[in-house]
């Protein structure tokens, strides 16, 4: 049984909603979900304050209503699965490990910053810092899938070290930002100065992008894990078309400050 939170308006503050997991709310009855404490701006409030509540916890919740200033849906979420009906707040699925959070509309800044496992899918367009680091820490998405169906603001991937991130559209100015590993697909547009200080992750760009002038060409090959890549992320849904799966594709190696040890891969016109 699925339980549905409905927030009945929406917050004159901004709401933390890091308490809002499946995993944390699992077994609870209705009314000790209903006492379960967020913050509203500088203050304290109860879930049931905020919410309409149906349902007793479970592994399955949604959550309704005006949303956009809500923050932190499904951070550090640990299994289970979490449907946002409409736009997501900044920082959703931040931090994730497991399970699987759908947002149905738009998402704001730092979605999936820094999670570990789990997939996380936004239905419309993602801010900025998709899967990124926070400030002051190195490291960024460390495992798991982000798939974006609309496009994703400047910074996506940013100090990436495992796992995949696929952009349906345009992805902003510095997309892997010192990425040490890991996989960003952008079907859409590709920013300027992607793959700036990135190490050894994978950028994948179908449109011929302004590349860094500390990227050189290296081979242009049919990369065989890209192969299946491409129709992993057609089966989740995203847009892939044949010529991008069986196409070939200009390996850029860079960036040239860090050895030359990433690469971005550019699909070859036909």
């Amino acid at each position: 049984m699925t339980l549905t939170l409905t927030l009945r308006e929406a917050p004159a503050a901004p709401l933390r909603a890091e308490a809002l997991r499946p995993d944390e709310l699992a077994g609870l009855g209705r009314s000790e979900i209903e006492r379960l404490a967020l913050w509203h701006g500088n203050r304290q409030a109860s879930v049931g304050d905020l919410f309409d509540v149906s349902g007793d916890g479970a592994d399955d919740v949604r959550v309704e209503g005006d949303l956009a200033r809500v923050s932190g849906l499904g951070a550090g979420m640990g299994g289970g699965r979490l449907t946002v009906a409409g736009p997501a707040g900044p920082h959703v699925g931040a931090g994730m490990r497991e399970g699987e959070i759908v947002v149905e509309g738009d998402a704001g800044d730092w979605a999936g910053a820094e999670m570990r496992g789990g997939r996380l899918v936004v239905r419309g367009s993602a801010g900025r810092r998709l899967g990124g680091a926070y400030a002051g820490s190195r490291a960024g998405m460390r495992g798991g899938e982000i798939l974006v169906h609309g496009e994703a603001g400047d910074g996506a991937g940013a100090g990436l070290r495992r796992g995949l991130i696929a952009v349906a559209g345009r992805a902003g100015d510095a997309t892997g930002l010192n990425a040490a590993a890991g996989t960003i697909v952008v079907l859409g547009a590709l920013g300027a100065n992607a793959g700036a200080g990135m190490r050894r992750a994978s950028i994948v760009a179908m449109t011929g992008p302004r590349l860094l002038p500390t990227y050189v060409r290296a081979c242009t090959y049919r990369p065989e894990f890209l192969r299946l890549v491409l129709r992993r992320l057609r089966e989740l849904g995203l847009p892939v078309t044949d010529e991008q799966i069986d196409g070939r594709y200009t390996r850029w190696s860079g960036d040239a400050v860090e050895l030359r040890r990433g690469e971005i891969l550019v699909l070859e016109a036909p």
